[in-house]
């Protein structure tokens, strides 16, 4: 009886499951064609007329004029009680009547002489601590200090240097003269101002002199250098000069003359690298090629040849 019972309950459960997943495998189908025939028909949007877009309308703010300012109330100035009288400028308004320590102060005030009040109070002060009453010190004006003297209004004029005397230039005949000159050029196209140039010169000892050009004497006072233009004439207006804008100098050194050739040649030398510090320049040698150590001393070699020859 148990095993016949258990075979039908298993055939029970083979059948159920069976009819379940029969069931599950024919619902998916029935959903879609049930969605099928409720999904409406496309429309046929080619014979419509195409809608047209409604844009939303602007409000404009309403504007309002701004209402008119209050008027401001002006104070209103009442008039006195005719009935008080208003003391006049005039009349004197009686004072309350004081005490008698008060009316003696006032006395003494009035009188220039001092109150007995006000001299008891010191005693008063100094008795109260056990001291002896000290003498008040008398204050006196002080006298103004006397003002120092002023400067005079216009100051003396300091006297100006004397101007440097121009050396003497001393130059041999032309037959017997030999120049050594080197060029101090302004960088293209740059040109030196004519006080720049000015004030490097007499800081290094030049003067204008002889010939309007400069000269730079020894302890002598001899010319030992000189400095002309390189533009033509080569000369120098004192009086225009600060004006003008100059492109070189030509520095040169006339043989023989106060010193030996050597001697002149390492001065020039010398004083064409202070000025060109001043002024920044470019240093060349006569015929315009770069003062290099190279070429320098090869120009004191030939200056050496031709003082021995």
């Amino acid at each position: 009886m148990t095993s016949e019972l258990r075979w039908i309950l298993l055939i029970i459960g083979v059948v159920f499951l069976a009819a379940l997943t029969w069931w599950e495998l024919r619902r998916p189908r029935q959903a879609s064609s049930a969605s099928a025939s409720e999904r409406p028909a496309p429309r046929d949007l080619a014979g419509e007329p195409p809608r047209s877009v409604r844009e939303p309308t602007l409000t404009l703010p309403e504007m309002r004029a701004f209402d008119p300012l209050p008027a401001r109330e002006l104070p209103v100035a009442e008039l006195a009680d005719p009935n008080t009288t208003v003391p006049d400028a005039n009349t004197t308004v009686p004072d309350p009547p004081l005490s008698e320590s008060e009316g003696l102060v006032g006395e003494a005030a009035l009188s220039g002489a001092p109150s007995a009040a006000a001299e008891s109070e010191p005693e008063a002060l100094a008795e109260l601590h056990g001291e002896q009453p000290a003498e008040l010190p008398q204050v006196t004006a002080e006298e103004p200090p006397a003002e120092p003297p002023r400067a005079a209004a216009v100051r003396e004029v300091l006297p100006e240097l004397p101007a440097a005397a121009a050396p003497s230039v001393e130059w041999p005949p032309d037959e017997q003269r030999r120049i050594v000159a080197l060029r101090l050029v302004a960088a293209s196209p740059e040109r030196f101002p004519g006080r720049s140039l000015r004030q490097a010169l007499a800081a290094e000892g030049f003067v204008l002199g002889r010939f309007a050009i400069f000269h730079k004497g020894d302890e002598a006072h001899r010319a030992v250098l000189s400095a002309a233009s390189l533009s033509r004439p080569g000369t120098f207006d004192p009086e225009t000069m600060d004006s003008q804008h100059y492109g070189g100098l030509s520095l040169f050194a006339v043989l023989p003359g106060p010193k030996s050739p050597p001697q002149a040649f390492d001065e020039l030398v010398f004083t064409a690298r202070n000025l060109n510090e001043r002024l920044h320049g470019v240093l060349q040698d006569e015929q315009g090629t770069p003062l290099t150590p190279s070429r320098i001393a090869h120009l004191r070699e030939r200056l050496k040849a031709s003082a021995a020859s």
